[in-house]
């Protein structure tokens, strides 16, 4: 089984600079390749290979007007310009909208590196080109140091090597080959209900709660309401005729909210990911979730906002991950079917149902928690559909 491993990266101003240097340069080859795409469209030409593209950019390299691009890896701008083909061709495909040129400022810095030439140590990563020279105080500049120490494999196949910038920190993520891990099962199922008041509800009586409703998070929530009023405030006061005036003191606010909501969304993935491993560490024999409209509740502006801090696609995305990894049938409920509104006991479906009903009252004389009712109906689903 491949599996995604992301690690962050601990350079030195020098090593900074370099990949700097090297997600611009990957920058520049990915616009200029959709560029000559675009071009060549427009004048009634056919499809340009990436090979023929690269053979292009080559000569370009080595003209005095761009000879800052011979500092760079070879494979960093050959990969730009591979990825740009890719995204040209889904366009025509009906996979993606058309691409669009990465701008400086609002596009994430990130570069590719060859995943042959690539290595790595238990603690270190080398870089391909950071340093042409053979003086050992030289190389070390090609080696970077590694933020947790005996993640990845050091002698393994590595797929796809890319590194990026989010704003504070580097990071690397690579892709590599595990052997099947198949475990044994219970006979059991389990059903999820996934929620606002609560984060999920399972078949089971175990609750997980709603992480947005802690303390912790209210409280650097409002950190980030505040923050994001000074900084509001610091662009009015600075404010020179039509144009905003970004200060020093501006700069510093920016980065402090930038940290806060890496701390927020680090919390809510944390979480997730540790909800996620205990349902699956149960190891049951199918898991049954509903197909969620996200997007048609994102349209209620009373909600939307908590919906959004759920983060229920990640849910099931690393769901579905974590359950092929352990051989667990990850079943997805009909987008239609009454979870909450079905009784449990005589299977009566309670049309008028509220949001606003927690408890579900049936003719029959159930009365039961709505979630852990839909949850409960959700195995029963489940059970039907196992193989």
């Amino acid at each position: 089984m491949v599996k995604a491993i992301k690690v962050m990266l601990l350079p030195n101003n020098v090593q900074k600079t370099k990949m700097f240097q090297y997600a611009g340069a990957s920058r520049f080859a990915y616009n200029w390749a959709l560029a000559r795409e675009k071009e060549n469209y427009e004048k009634g030409g056919r499809f340009i290979s990436d090979s023929e593209l690269r053979k292009e950019f080559t000569k370009l390299r080595h003209s005095d007007e761009y000879a800052w691009l011979l500092n760079i890896s070879n494979n960093v701008t050959k990969q730009a310009i591979k990825d740009a083909c890719t995204a040209y061709k889904n366009f025509f495909k009906g996979l993606q909208k058309f691409p669009r040129f990465k701008s400086k400022k609002r596009s994430m810095p990130k570069f590719y590196q060859d995943n042959v030439k690539i290595r790595f140590s238990s603690t270190h990563i080398k870089f391909e080109g950071f340093s042409s020279s053979r003086k050992a105080n030289k190389q070390k500049i090609n080696w970077v140091r590694l933020a947790e120490h005996g993640r990845i494999p050091t002698d393994a196949k590595y797929m796809n090597p890319r590194i990026s910038f989010d704003g504070l920190n580097w990071w690397i993520s690579v892709c590599v080959e595990f052997p099947d891990c198949r475990e044994t099962l219970h006979d059991d199922g389990v059903g999820i209900d996934l929620g606002i008041k609560d984060f999920a509800v399972c078949s089971d009586g175990v609750k997980y709660k709603n992480i947005n409703k802690s303390q912790k998070v209210r409280k650097l929530e409002k950190q980030k309401r505040r923050l994001q009023r000074s900084i509001s405030r610091s662009y009015e006061k600075n404010k020179k005729g039509e144009s905003y005036c970004k200060t020093n003191n501006v700069i510093k606010k920016e980065r402090l909210l930038l940290k806060l909501n890496h701390r927020l969304t680090n919390i809510r993935k944390n979480y997730l990911n540790q909800t996620i491993s205990e349902i699956v560490n149960r190891k049951p024999r199918f898991i049954c979730i509903e197909d969620l409209n996200v997007s048609g509740m994102m349209k209620n502006r009373h909600l939307s906002k908590a919906v959004q801090e759920q983060k229920f696609f990640r849910f099931r995305k690393q769901l579905e991950y974590k359950c092929s990894d352990k051989g667990i049938q990850l079943i997805v409920a009909d987008w239609f079917y009454p979870s909450s509104k079905l009784c449990s006991c005589c299977g009566n479906i309670k049309r008028n149902l509220k949001l606003s009903d927690r408890i579900y009252r049936c003719e029959c004389g159930n009365i039961m928690d709505r979630d852990f009712q839909a949850a409960i109906n959700l195995k029963a689903y489940g059970e039907r559909f196992a193989g």
